[in-house]
Order: C-alpha cells, then sequence, then structure tokens
C-alpha cells in the first residue's frame, strides 16, 4: 500500500468511516452555516463591516495557509494523531466562537477553527484509503462524497434554523458535543498509520506563504474600511507581492517544497487551479453580500434568507449527481467550462436590482448558478489529482483545495471594498437633495454595513424617514449590483481558462495499482 498500513478486516473500518463523515459534515456546514448568521453576528457584536469580513476570512485564511503543511504532519507522525488534533482544535474553537465577546475573539477563534479544519481536510481521504480496500474502497468514498454534497446544502437551512430559533452563537455551540462524539470515536476505532521516510514540513514556505496571504487580505479589507489610498493598505499590499514572490523563490531552492512548482508546467493543473479560484472567489464570496442584502436591506430572518438560499445548493447537489455520472464519458473541460459558464450567467442575470426590487429576482440566477457549481464540483476534482501520479495526489488535491479558499478569502475582501463604495457613493447622490441628511450619509453608510439600520431613523420626520428608506433601497441594491458584475466576469474568466487550458492528453493513465494505491479520489476537491 506504499507506506499505508494494511486495511482493517473488522468493523472498526466502518467506525473510521463513520468519524471521517462527521468531520466532513462539521466542516462543509460551518462555511455557509456562518454565512447566514453573519448579520445576526454583527448585530449581537457590534461588529463593523471589516470586522464581519474577517469572521469568513480568519477561517479561509487559515486553512488555506496549514493545509499543505498539515499534510506533511500527518505523513511524519501519523495520520491518525493529526485527524485526532484537528478534531480537538476545531471542536475547542467552534466552542470559544460561541462564547465570543468581541469581534476581535470571535475572529481569532474562526483562525483557530482553520488551523483545525486544515488537519482534517488534510487527513480525511488519507485514513479513509488506510482502512478500506478493493471495491469497499470504492463505497466508502462514494459515502463520503455524497456526505459532502448532502453538507453543502444544508448548511443555509441549518444555519437559518439555529440562528432563527435560538442564536447565532448556537451554529458554533453545536459543533460542540458533535466534535467530542468524534474524538471519543477516534480514540477508540481508528488504527494510526504514517509514511515511511517521510519528510519534515516546508517551515520557511509555510511562513512566507501566511505572511503573503495575510498581507493581501489584510490589504484588500482595510481598503475598503479607509480608502486605496491609504498608505497602510499600499504598504500590505506591497508586503503581499514581496513575500509571494519570496514563497515561488524559497519553493524552488528547498528540497521538499510544501508546492512543487514543477507541477505549474502542466497547463491542466493551472486550468484547474483558475478554475478553483474563479469557482469560489466569484459565486461562493458572494454568497455574504447576497444574504446581507436579503437580512439587511429586504428584512428577512436567517431562516428566510437561509431557504431561499437553498435554491443554488439542492440544484447543485442534484447536478452534482449528473455530473459525476457524465465525468466519465465526458471530456472534464466539457463540464469545468460550461459549468462556470451557467456560473457566471447566473450571477449576472442577478444584476439589474432596483429599489423596488424583493428576492424573486434573484430566484432564475440562484437557479442557474446551482446547476454550473453541480457540474464544477465533481469534474474538478478529479482535474486536481488526475494528472499527477499516485503518490503527488494527496499534493495536489491540498495546492487545489488551497486555491479554492484563497479565492473565497480574496473575493469576499475585494468584493467588500466594492460594495462599500458603491453603497457610501450611492447614499450620497440619493441623499444630495437634503443638505443635513446628506452631511450625515457617511453615518448612515455605517449604520447600514454593521445592520443597525433601524438607528439612521432616529429623530428624522416623517418624509425624511420616507426619503431615507428609498435612498438605502436604491444604494444598496446598486452596491449588490456591482458587485455581481464583478463576480459574474470572474466565473467567465475561469470558464474560459478551464476551456483552454485543461487538456486530456495531460491526464495520467489510471492503471488498476494506481487505482489501487492513490489516496485521494475524484470526489477530494469537493470541500470548498
Amino acid at each position: 500500500m506504499t507506506g499505508l498500513e494494511p486495511p482493517l478486516t473488522d468493523s472498526r473500518k466502518w467506525w473510521a468511516l463513520a468519524v471521517v463523515c462527521t468531520a466532513t459534515f462539521m466542516l462543509l456546514v460551518d462555511v455557509t452555516i456562518v454565512i447566514v448568521a453573519l448579520p445576526e453576528v454583527q448585530k449581537g457584536l457590534g461588529s463593523s463591516f471589516s470586522d464581519a469580513q474577517w469572521v469568513l476570512d480568519a477561517y479561509a485564511l487559515s486553512l488555506a495557509a496549514v493545509l499543505l503543511t498539515s499534510g506533511s504532519l500527518a505523513d511524519l507522525f501519523g495520520r491518525r494523531r493529526v485527524f485526532l488534533l484537528g478534531l480537538v482544535v476545531f471542536t475547542t474553537g467552534s466552542l470559544a466562537c460561541g462564547l465570543s465577546q468581541s469581534p476581535l475573539m470571535l475572529t481569532l477563534c474562526r483562525a483557530a477553527q482553520g488551523v483545525g479544519g486544515s488537519m482534517l481536510f488534510a487527513t480525511s481521504l488519507a485514513l479513509l484509503a488506510q482502512n478500506f480496500h478493493g471495491k469497499e474502497r470504492g463505497m466508502a468514498f462514494g459515502v463520503w462524497g455524497a456526505v459532502t454534497g448532502v453538507a453543502s446544502g444544508l448548511g443555509p437551512i441549518l444555519g437559518g434554523l439555529l440562528t432563527t430559533g435560538i442564536s447565532w452563537r448556537a451554529i458554533f455551540l453545536v459543533n460542540v458535543p458533535v466534535g467530542v462524539a468524534a474524538v471519543a470515536l477516534t480514540l477508540w476505532k481508528v488504527t494510526e498509520s504514517r509514511l515511511p521516510h517521510a519528510h519534515r514540513p516546508d517551515w520557511p514556505g509555510f511562513v512566507v506563504f501566511t505572511a503573503g496571504l495575510t498581507s493581501l487580505v489584510y490589504g484588500l479589507i482595510r481598503a475598503g474600511r479607509i480608502g486605496w489610498g491609504d498608505t497602510g493598505v499600499i504598504i500590505c499590499l506591497v508586503l503581499a507581492a514581496v513575500f509571494l514572490l519570496g514563497f515561488l523563490a524559497v519553493e524552488e531552492r528547498v528540497a521538499h517544497p510544501m508546492f512543487d512548482l514543477s507541477l505549474l508546467r502542466v497547463p491542466t493543473f493551472n486550468g484547474g487551479l483558475i478554475s478553483a479560484f474563479c469557482m469560489n472567489g466569484s459565486l461562493f464570496a458572494m454568497f455574504v453580500y447576497i444574504v446581507l442584502y436579503l437580512q439587511n436591506d429586504l428584512g428577512y430572518s436567517a431562516l428566510g434568507a437561509g431557504l431561499r438560499m437553498l435554491l443554488t445548493s439542492m440544484v447543485s447537489l442534484v447536478f452534482s449527481f449528473v455530473a459525476g455520472r457524465l465525468s466519465a464519458h465526458v471530456p472534464v473541460r466539457w463540464l469545468i467550462g460550461p459549468g462556470l459558464v451557467f456560473v457566471g450567467v447566473g450571477i449576472l442575470l442577478m444584476t439589474g436590482i432596483q429599489a423596488t426590487s424583493d428576492w424573486t429576482h434573484l430566484a432564475a440566477g440562484l437557479v442557474v448558478a446551482g446547476v454550473g457549481v453541480g457540474l464544477v464540483n465533481p469534474p474538478l476534482a478529479s482535474t486536481a489529482v488526475g494528472v499527477v501520479e499516485p503518490q503527488r495526489s494527496g499534493m495536489a488535491a491540498g495546492i487545489n483545495t488551497t486555491f479554492r479558499q484563497i479565492g473565497l478569502a480574496v473575493g469576499i475582501a475585494v468584493y467588500g471594498s466594492i460594495f462599500t463604495s458603491s453603497l457610501g457613493r450611492g447614499l450620497r447622490s440619493a441623499l444630495a437633495p437634503t443638505p443635513a441628511m446628506a452631511h450625515a450619509s457617511a453615518h448612515i453608510t455605517s449604520l447600514i454595513k454593521q445592520g443597525r439600520v433601524n438607528e439612521a431613523f432616529a429623530g428624522l420626520s416623517s418624509a425624511q424617514r420616507g426619503q431615507l428608506v428609498g435612498a438605502i433601497h436604491s444604494s444598496f441594491a446598486g452596491a449588490l449590483n456591482d458587485v455581481l458584475w464583478v463576480g459574474g466576469i470572474l466565473a467567465l474568466v475561469g470558464a474560459v481558462a478551464a476551456a483552454t487550458l485543461i487538456r486530456s492528453r495531460d491526464f495520467v493513465a489510471s492503471h488498476p495499482e494506481a487505482r489501487e494505491e492513490g489516496a485521494v479520489p475524484a470526489a477530494a476537491g469537493a470541500a470548498g
């Protein structure tokens, strides 16, 4: 088994499958569940708009930064040990998130969740490969793939139910008993394995890569709050460029890099990375602003917003099964490229929002985008691992997942900057006829971004209230339209990259022994 222990022959392997699926379910639900609850988190902690962005980006950044290093640590010290540590860190981080008393505390705890999540992502599939063999392995991976689809679909409704029925804190605290049970089962039923002659992690690469990503996202979020001409923003973006270029230099020189740069010579691998970035950087990052529109502007509860977001997640679940079947007969470029076209067209269909629009204006776009998500996810995962030999499939899948998280983090930050600028500009324009209100537009913009719209009406006459209501609706609609245009174009850029770069001849032939020894199945990149 090339460094793996022989598969188990008793019932413990099924317990291992249950534990891995439970951990995967927690991780994937946690992404969408937080998005739906974000407006209530803002109100509960009095968070600024940039604080809200960090609640999401701290998780995505830490997961992206630590994922590849977690895989190296698992090979060196044991997959079960790192998986168990990931469960403990993620569960403890969830408890701390639920008890957070300030935006800073919540952001730091979300970063801890991301570190734990990276350990779980890096080891889950290796544990399944260790415990299952032959036809049973295919069945186990199939069960795991089904769980990823269900988790992504249930996230919005679970987030809405918990937030509306209990509190935003419940979306984090619900992980605690599940995590404790998973820890107990891991200690009791899951066996250890490690890779003989494993190399030590690439610590220089990890440090430089983390510094570059953090500088980039911090600079983008700061630009949305202060402005692109701010000295701090310029310094952060320059540092990001220096660190990320330094990362490439480090990876060229270290003996065992976390990112084998020779993979970039394979056009299909590059097409997969660009597609992964554009997939998460377009629609999934866009969900944050769609939810803010549904709750802060249209006035829906978290449950109401979650129910409407199901249009995308349920359609994507159905079409992921379709794509899974088609991928055995159709070149993946003809699934990923058209899938991203569906995503881009779906996002663009949502543009044209007016002050008088309601949520049904978004419905067609959410459905069309859901078709695209379903078509893209399964073949995109197989693209990540299909162009390398089995022994490098873990690194390839990890890099693809890392680019998904980078796309999410950068997308949220960029859209936040666009949204903030457009919202303020729209309010100033709409309130210009009334000088007193125009003078307060910056303060009103701040209240809207914090989800405290009602406070903006204090002390206003009935006529002024009516004017402000119209101004808020029109400026919110304009800001969301701007964000939707950028996201739609990004998805279409990904479609072009997929169509031009992904080539059938780059795929490594799937020999029987490769299928038997390979650690990562086609669904590996579905987590995003």
